[in-house]
């Protein structure tokens, strides 16, 4: 999961697990790659996160002008 779609949303960790419906260091875990997520959590934190879980797990291209 990334972390930099947590923090665009400016969303503390706590307020992602709570949207998510999940635990803080659950969440922690999953930012610092220790645990890994099933595919329901994924969906849950995608949805969070208002975004799919495919552009969390896949790297996304940086467009012109992005460094």
């Amino acid at each position: 999961m990334k972390r930099r779609a947590r923090k665009g949303l400016g969303l503390s960790q706590e307020d992602l697990a709570l949207e998510a419906g999940l635990d803080r260091t659950y969440v922690s875990q999953v930012e610092r790659g220790t645990r890994n997520c099933t595919i329901i959590v994924l969906a849950r934190l995608a949805k969070a996160l208002k975004t799919t879980p495919d552009r969390l797990l896949v790297p996304q291209r940086k467009g012109r002008g992005q460094s």
